[in-house]
């Protein structure tokens, strides 16, 4: 019981320190940044340019905001129920990071303009010219990383029930031979 407390304690604090330079970021993004401009950081490769998101990743589903803040919630929430689960600290911590970003982006569905529930989510980090994201596209990448890193320590601990040895049959007392 103790045990799933601490991994649920690293769920919430992994999940509040992404949200929180999540919601930083994109308040540093929407006082600095230009949606005409962009500053280049790794030349051509990334950048910094700020864009307002009305759809999923790839801004698709753009004319459908509202339903895409109704499954993010439903998601976040299966999500967070989840995490209550981990199994240990590795998914402990990519849940948390999957979590924060989650909220970080629904904030932005539910509180931004142009409305609530219909929120923009706001972008920053221009991959060359395929796509602008944020930090919490980012969370979620990491998240996704720690759950697979997660699942691969607890197969391999697993012994494969095909490879365990027959059990050794004790030797019948009267076909024992003595000497």
């Amino acid at each position: 019981m103790r045990d799933r407390v601490r991994r649920s304690a690293v769920v919430l604090i992994v999940a509040a320190i992404v949200i929180l330079i999540d919601q930083g970021t994109k308040t540093l993004a929407l006082n600095t940044l230009r949606q005409d401009a962009r500053i280049p950081l790794i030349g051509d490769w990334l950048g910094l340019q700020l864009a307002f998101n009305p759809g999923a990743i790839f801004s698709l589903g753009e004319g459908s905001t509202w339903v895409i803040t109704v499954v993010g919630l439903a998601v976040t929430a299966a999500l967070i129920g989840a995490a209550t689960r981990a199994r240990n600290v590795w998914s402990a911590v990519g849940f948390g990071f999957i979590v924060g970003g989650a909220i970080g982006n629904l904030i932005d569905r539910l509180f931004s303009p142009p409305a609530f529930g219909i929120g923009h989510v706001t972008d920053f980090l221009a991959y060359g010219n395929l796509f602008i994201g944020n930090l919490a596209d980012v969370a979620l990448g990491i998240g996704a990383v720690f759950l697979i890193v997660a699942g691969l320590r607890i197969s391999r601990r697993r012994p494969d029930p095909s490879s365990r040895p027959d059990p050794v049959d004790p030797v019948p007392a009267e076909e024992t031979v003595h000497p």
